[in-house]
């Protein structure tokens, strides 16, 4: 399961699954945006990880919408779907044929993108109708190769989603583009590490579980979260994307 891992790498795993966790209920998406660019110092293939943090979205976001179905916008979902899913596609098959290594900087590139933003408090925001087929186009794809497309679409959502049904409308988002990357990692073959995935759970749902007690304060500080993170994300980009572009460099 763990085998190729040091005690100490192990350990740190554990925490960034709590860490996902975390910012996944905090905020309602992310949780792999500000997961899986971590992850891959420890191990740099995104296909060992993508199938475990799939594996934990659908679990806890089955949990969190037991009870909250009646609080999603299905009608914008259902249109919103119509440029999501194509492109989900088209990412989820980028996902399996591009290098490794190319993946990586991928993952690395778009972090770097959303770290800069929120260091500058630059809003991803979406004012017309043409620019939000364009974010969820591109959502969609990022998604689909990566899983870290949220801040694209959520700038969407957040314009046509009151905010009492935002989070539960994004989870169930979240759900149905997992589900489909999921069911294509299984026809396909994929390893799903499903005993890594459910030994990872309960850490997860410390994090999911503090998450979902602070959710309201985090949006109430939610600039001076994002600018926080942001650097933190920033330097981890960098060094990333140094890693693999000069490896000699370290």
């Amino acid at each position: 399961m763990f085998e190729q891992f040091t005690l100490i790498e192990i350990i740190m795993i554990g925490l960034l699954f709590m860490w996902a966790g975390f910012v996944r209920s905090g905020l309602g998406f992310g949780g792999a945006a500000l997961g899986l660019p971590l992850m891959l110092f420890i191990h740099d293939q995104p296909l060992y990880w993508l199938p475990i943090i799939g594996a934990h979205l659908l679990f806890f976001t089955t949990m969190t919408l037991r009870t909250r179905l009646h609080g999603v916008d299905w009608p914008y979902l259902r249109r919103a779907l119509l440029y999501i899913l194509p492109a989900t596609f088209v990412g989820v098959f980028g996902l399996l044929n591009l290098p490794n290594n190319l993946l990586v900087i991928f993952v690395y590139g778009i972090t770097l993108f959303y770290a800069i933003t929120w260091v500058l408090n630059v809003a991803i925001q979406s004012n017309n109708n043409l620019l939000d087929r364009f974010l969820l186009l591109t959502g969609g794809y990022v998604a689909g190769t990566s899983l870290t497309g949220a801040p694209l679409i959520v700038a969407v959502f957040m314009r046509h989603v009151t905010g009492e049904q935002l989070r539960n409308t994004l989870f169930v988002l979240w759900f149905i583009i997992v589900s489909i990357k999921m069911t294509t990692f299984a026809v396909l073959g994929v390893d799903m590490h499903f005993v890594a995935a459910i030994v990872l759970v309960p850490v997860a749902a410390i994090g999911h579980y503090i998450g979902l007690k602070v959710h309201d304060k985090i949006l109430q500080n939610d600039q001076s979260f994002k600018r926080m993170i942001g650097a933190v994300l920033a330097l981890i980009s960098v060094v990333g994307l140094i890693r693999v572009l000069w490896p000699d460099f370290f």
